[in-house]
């Protein structure tokens, strides 16, 4: 055999083999299931986005979850800071495969969101997690090491509070139910009556397209999940309930990137949609813009799906705890995702 050909057959099997370390791997038989937590269980503390700037946010979030029962292991480089990131890559990846690997820790939560998760979903080892499969859990950037999680190892991941998020009795409820108590919870807004007016204008639903549908919960942050489209974390939309939200993002950037999902078919292949927050997601300065509704009424209409929109899910006080990955049921017109079994063993 000529050197050349050699050198070529050599190029080809390490291209396959990187191909196929990069391709999703599913559990058989269903999602693969963490644990459920318990009190005076430990609980992993690390940073993959942004570095915490002060220390009392740290030791709020360290007092939040000894109040849950916990007891806590902050990572080796949580409190650490490389620009606007929780130390290097390299360092927050380690920080969450230490997690991992550590039998004495049986979850993980993230400190805060941010961003910087993109730069590191790749470094993370989806082998081990598989091998040792524990509560993983955060919101906002989180959502893709969240997805990048379920997609290449089958665990049902968390998109829940972070540690400094606000724990107020509402999210405490689900977070409980969800991954502690192993409940087949309702997901469903707070109840809030009004106090001096005829109607309730907090915690709303608005049902865009009624009706109901079953699939795999997947999504988040809707300008974090368009950054993965194309790539081997993106999870896998067929016949799945997409949720998404976001913050702080001019109505043309939520345009953009719902355009940057159909593109990629992702839109095309689900069974339902769940809105969420939209948080300050305004037009912004020019000459003019469409209106929320009008955005999601041209991306979502067509799907002939059930939609609803106002979940308590996002960058907001009360907000609900949902498992990436978990099998569920949405009742557009009802306004609840109710799950079809626990999303802890």
């Amino acid at each position: 055999m000529n050197p050349s050909r050699r050198q070529l057959l050599q190029f080809s099997a390490a291209t396959a083999g990187l191909l196929a370390a990069a391709q999703p791997v599913h559990a058989a038989g269903g999602p693969l299931l963490a644990p459920r937590l318990r009190p005076g269980d430990t609980i992993g503390l690390v940073s993959p986005a942004n570095a915490t700037f002060e220390r009392e946010p740290l030791k709020m979030a360290v007092e939040v979850l000894q109040a849950l029962g916990f007891k806590v292991k902050p990572g080796e480089f949580v409190a650490a800071r490389r620009g606007p990131f929780a130390g290097t890559d390299a360092q927050r990846a380690a920080d969450i495969n230490a997690m991992f690997a550590d039998d004495s820790v049986a979850g993980i939560l993230a400190m805060t969101g941010g961003s910087g998760c993109n730069r590191i979903v790749d470094k993370l080892d989806y082998a081990l997690i598989r091998r040792k499969p524990k509560f993983f859990g955060g919101f906002s950037d989180l959502t893709c090491l969240v997805n990048a999680i379920h997609r290449q190892t089958g665990l049902v991941a968390f998109h829940s509070p972070v540690a400094v998020s606000e724990w107020n009795d509402y999210s405490v409820q689900s977070f409980k139910a969800i991954a502690m108590n192993a409940e087949a919870a309702v997901l469903r807004n707070p109840v809030v009556k009004p106090v001096d007016d005829l109607i309730a204008r907090e915690e709303r639903i608005t049902t865009v397209r009624p009706g109901k549908a079953q699939g795999r919960l997947v999504g988040g942050n809707l300008t974090v999940l368009a950054s993965m489209a194309g790539s081997a974390y993106f999870p896998d939309c067929r016949g799945a309930l997409l949720f998404l939200e976001d913050i702080n993002e001019y109505i043309y950037r939520i345009d953009r990137c719902l355009s940057t999902l159909r593109l990629a078919g992702a839109l095309s292949q689900l069974s339902g949609v769940v809105l969420g927050r939209f948080t300050k997601c305004e037009p912004g300065e020019g000459y003019g813009s469409l209106t929320l509704d009008e955005v999601f009424d041209d991306y979502f209409l067509p799907l002939n799906v059930p939609v609803y929109r106002g979940a308590a899910i996002g960058h907001i006080k009360r907000k609900l705890t949902v498992p990436v990955g978990a099998p569920a049921e949405m009742d557009a017109d009802a306004g609840t995702i109710r799950l079809l079994s626990p999303a802890v063993a």
